[in-house]
C-alpha cells in the first residue's frame, strides 16, 4: 500500500481547493462560505425547457446562455449568518409573434438573489415576508436548472413584434377600413347628443 510522503497530503488538499465548483452539482454551503464566484456559457440546447419554448427559423441555432454566480454571507457577529446566492444570465431567444405568427429574436436577461435557510418551514415563512426568493439549503444544487427556471419566468406572456415586418392578413369576411366612413359621425354619438340637448332640435 502506498503511503504518501511528507507534504503529499497538503499537495492533495491544495489541488482539491483549486478545482472549480461544479455548477451542475454545487455545494451551496461551501460555495457561499468561501464567497466564491463562477461564470461561463451553456449551449442553448443544454437548457432543454428553454429550447423547447423557442421557435427559431430553420437552420438557426439559438445563442448560448451567458451566466455568472457568486456566494455571499451576511450578518452581524453573534447572529446566524445569512446565506445568499446572487446569479445573473442573459441570452437571445427566438419567439413567435402572436400577431403575425413570424419568428423574431428578443433579448432575455435575469438578475436574481436567493437566500438559503436551514429548513423548508423557515423558507416558506420568510418567502412570504421578503421580496427576494427564499429556499431551504440543499446538499447539492443544479445551478443550471435554477437559472433556467428564472429565464423561463422572464419570457413574455404574449410575445409580439413592436412593429410587425409585414401587413397583417385580414380575417375572413373582414373589409378594409373606409376613410370616409371613419370620418362620418357615429350615429350613436349623435343620438346621445340629441338626448342631452346638445344637438340640433327638430323643426
Amino acid at each position: 500500500m502506498h503511503k504518501g510522503g511528507p507534504g503529499e497530503s497538503g499537495l492533495y488538499t491544495s489541488i482539491m481547493k483549486s478545482r472549480s465548483p461544479d455548477p451542475l452539482r454545487l455545494d451551496v454551503a461551501v460555495f457561499i462560505a468561501d464567497g466564491a464566484s463562477l461564470q461561463g456559457e451553456w449551449p442553448s440546447i443544454d437548457l432543454q425547457r428553454l429550447a423547447a419554448s423557442q421557435s427559431p427559423p430553420q437552420d438557426i441555432v439559438p445563442a448560448p446562455v451567458a451566466w455568472q454566480a457568486r456566494g455571499e454571507r451576511r450578518g452581524a457577529s453573534g447572529s446566524e449568518a445569512e446565506l445568499w446566492l446572487h446569479f445573473s444570465a442573459h441570452c437571445r431567444v427566438w419567439l413567435s409573434c402572436q400577431r403575425c405568427l413570424q419568428p423574431f429574436e428578443q433579448a432575455l436577461a435575469v438578475d436574481t438573489r436567493v437566500r438559503f435557510v436551514r429548513d423548508e418551514a423557515l423558507a416558506e415563512t420568510l418567502d412570504a415576508e421578503l421580496e427576494e426568493d427564499v429556499l431551504s439549503l440543499p446538499r447539492w444544487l443544479d445551478l443550471r436548472s435554477l437559472i433556467e427556471d428564472e429565464l423561463l419566468l422572464g419570457l413574455p406572456l404574449v410575445p409580439r413584434h413592436q412593429q410587425c415586418p409585414q401587413p397583417l392578413p385580414m380575417a375572413a369576411g373582414e373589409l378594409p377600413e373606409d376613410p370616409a366612413a371613419a370620418q362620418a359621425p357615429n350615429p350613436f354619438a349623435v343620438l346621445q347628443a340629441l338626448k342631452a340637448g346638445k344637438g340640433p332640435k327638430p323643426g
